[in-house]
């Protein structure tokens, strides 16, 4: 009896161990994008009050281009600990599988990533250059019928929210347009105000000031209302009803990595979501909501959204080969 009692708790204490020890080391959280865009913004900002909290330091390491994968990759082959993480937009979860054939992706979802909680959403608003010569969207849409495939927009890459907002803007308009795809959403809204390209779907905290700067056009912008921050700027669905386009951004890590960690880490996430001077401080600043959840709801959100996506997808026929 007492043999079976001393390995029963020896037993106990190696299951505790994991996320009592946590974090044993530097963690580092992998973005992406570029440096300067949303995700990587988001990813500083809660990578920093971690930090705090673990009194470990942790290193944000972008990983732009290659369609948001790279970073996905470098995750999803890490030592199953913890201390990798993937902060990564919406993309990366629900777009790419249903984008790329699994051979090119180098990463499964379900298997290889196990997500920890969603951090925050954001409604985008849809901006031209301002030598676009259109002021709204049923001008926009005009000019796009009487020159099919002529106007460029921006992208965050191959499957970001930049990419399929537009897609699904072409698809609810009946309109064609060119994307040009960028590493990350900063660079792409450069080449916006410069006029390279003439349109973007960015997030909409990105672009407000700019805009006050008259640096750029905003024609409107996808939340189901009017924002706050905008009063004076349209929908989209005024002229496209029904259409909505915002993004967000989850965290997770390696599959396979014990769950009192996962949950460690999501407790501490939503400690920091939660706190009034980061909300005040960081969120309401940005336009941002707060996703924070338990492991699970955020795990059948991810399915939820890759299965409505999954559709527009094939109807748009932007899969990959």
């Amino acid at each position: 009896m007492k043999r079976t009692a001393l390995v029963l708790l020896a037993c106990l204490s190696g299951t505790a161990a994991p996320a009592q020890s946590f974090p044993s080391k530097s963690v580092t959280i992998y973005v992406t994008a570029a440096a300067g865009g949303v995700t990587d913004v988001v990813a500083r900002a809660v990578g920093q009050r971690l930090a705090e909290l673990w009194n470990q330091s942790v290193v944000i390491e972008n990983r732009g281009g290659g369609a948001h994968i790279l970073g996905a990759q470098a995750v999803a082959k890490a030592a199953p600990d913890g201390h990798t993480l993937l902060l990564a937009e919406a993309g990366t979860f629900v777009l790419n599988p249903s984008l790329y054939p699994r051979d090119k992706l180098g990463y499964d979802v379900e298997k290889d990533l196990a997500p920890i909680t969603g951090v925050v959403r954001i409604n985008q608003a849809l901006i031209a250059s301002n030598d676009l010569p259109v002021s709204n969207m049923r001008e926009l849409i005009a000019l796009a019928s009487q020159k099919p495939g002529e106007i460029t927009y921006g992208t965050a890459g191959v499957g970001s929210a930049p990419h399929v907002n537009i897609a699904k803007l072409e698809y609810m308009a009946h309109v064609a347009m060119q994307a040009i795809h960028y590493r990350g959403a900063a660079p792409a809204l450069n080449d916006v105000m410069a006029g390279h390209i003439k349109l973007m779907s960015v997030s909409t905290s990105l672009v407000v000031q700019p805009f006050q700067d008259r640096k750029l056009k905003i024609l409107a912008v996808g939340s189901p209302n009017r924002a706050a921050q905008l009063p004076d700027v349209p929908t989209v669905s005024e002229s496209v009803p029904g259409y909505e386009a915002a993004t967000w951004f989850g965290l997770a890590t390696t599959g396979g990595t014990p769950r009192d960690v996962i949950m460690k880490i999501n407790a501490d996430v939503q400690k920091v979501m939660s706190d009034p001077g980061f909300r005040s401080q960081f969120m309401a600043p940005q336009m941002f909501e707060s996703m924070a959840s338990a492991p699970e709801p955020f795990e059948q959100f991810i399915r939820s959204e890759t299965q409505n996506w999954a559709k527009i997808i094939r109807e748009q026929k932007l899969a990959i080969q």
